[in-house]
């Protein structure tokens, strides 16, 4: 078992060193057999003429594709000085306690704008194969709600493979969450189990959205429209990948709830009352994904967005959300046609998560388009508006 703290040193190393490397490197296009490059690099204790002396056990560090996700940092905005010292030079990784299902370990660089997750096997062969595909998607349309894939690396050491892949943070620690759904859609056994709930910031899913939120989450109309065709290309993208089972990872920020949490504590130093420095990469922010003049100072993006997108729920409080596609490693391989047929069998098969990944991605749309967000409609009635007592937030 490599400890947590040699883990997190290797890839520090591993990637100040890659990253180095890379920059004697001249720029250039991508070529198809950039996808297929596998650098690696040994690092005893000791030090070499190309390693520096660390006080962790001997290890191998491999670097997929270099070039390529050079070019995909590029693409997002980072340069490789941000990403050096933002995830690797300054501050150790801190560690998130909460893994997911899949039993991965998170990590998050100090600065809030990335996430190293460690990776099976066969996920990290299933993202180099995607990686031609990904880099015209990208080239076609750098906004997205897809993960943004940053660097997939491997540490070897004591005879075991850790393979990790860098991607963008969606959910900002210096802003305070206060729910959390994971969304696929379905609703079959969609409901957050009891060691969830008793977490201190549980994951809730489709059917807790349905009973907390019926009414869903309301956008202004421009904000709405951006959103849905946004999850229609991406979802169009994953499916001609035949990729399914992904979810739409929403996190709720209620600036009305914030304050008044606030006012209560009174005054004492609240995380997440601080000025939070906003994350920098390039369309790395929920709002930069869906809505690319945000950056051009447009109109849309002001000091206390903080990257999320402005939304109200039912009662007219002022929220912002954080959304993104997770769990896109996941190919529609034989073992996922063999549990659908079975669990169709058992129960109504439209209502299981893992489907055909046409039928998964219409599903999934209708269910984001129509039932968890919806356009704010334009004229309320009066005995709506003074029993919220917000007006409808307009666009400038």
């Amino acid at each position: 078992q490599t400890t947590s703290s040699a883990l997190k040193g290797a890839i520090q190393l591993g990637i100040t060193h890659t990253v180095g490397s890379l920059s004697t490197k001249p720029e250039r296009d991508v070529l198809m057999q950039d996808f297929y490059v596998v650098e690696s690099i040994f690092f005893p204790s000791e030090g070499s003429n190309l390693t520096p002396a660390h006080h962790y056990n001997d290890f191998r560090f491999k670097t997929y594709a270099p070039v390529a996700f050079r070019y995909f940092r590029e693409l997002f905005g980072i340069r490789p000085d941000d990403y050096l010292v933002s995830c690797w030079l300054d501050q150790p990784l801190i560690e998130l306690s909460n893994s997911g299902a899949s039993g991965s370990l998170f990590y998050v660089s100090s600065d809030d704008e990335f996430i190293i997750k460690t990776v099976q096997h066969k996920e990290a062969e299933f993202l180099q194969k995607l990686l031609p595909g990904y880099y015209m998607n990208l080239n076609q349309n750098p906004r997205t709600l897809l993960p943004k894939f940053y660097g997939l690396y491997c540490v070897q050491a004591g005879g075991k493979n850790i393979r990790i892949v860098v991607m963008n943070n969606l959910l900002p620690r210096s802003v305070k969450m206060h729910l959390k759904y994971d969304l696929k859609g379905s609703t079959y056994k969609r409901r957050a189990s009891q060691k969830e709930r008793e977490k201190v910031f549980p994951t809730y899913k489709d059917l807790d959205f349905m009973q907390d939120i019926p009414d869903g989450l309301f956008l202004d109309s421009d904000m709405y429209n951006a959103l849905c065709k946004t999850l229609q290309r991406d979802c169009l993208v994953l499916q001609s990948f035949k990729i399914m089972d992904y979810s739409l990872l929403v996190a709720i920020h209620n600036i009305d709830l914030a304050q008044r949490e606030h006012a209560i504590a009174d005054g004492t130093s609240q995380t997440d009352m601080r000025r939070p420095a906003a994350q920098k990469a390039l369309y790395s922010t929920a709002m930069e994904s869906i809505q690319g003049e945000a950056r051009r100072g447009g109109t849309i993006e002001t000091d206390d967005q903080m990257g999320g997108i402005p939304a109200r729920n039912a009662k007219g409080e002022r929220l912002l959300l954080y959304i993104g596609i997770i769990d896109v490693l996941q190919s529609y391989r034989f073992v996922k046609k063999l549990e659908h047929s079975w669990k169709a069998l058992v129960h109504d098969g439209d209502t299981v998560s893992v489907h055909r990944p046409s039928f998964y991605a219409e599903r999934f749309q209708r269910f984001m388009c129509n039932t968890a967000f919806k356009k704010i409609p334009l004229k309320p009635s009066p005995s709506k508006k003074s029993r919220s007592g917000t007006t409808v937030p307009r666009r400038s």
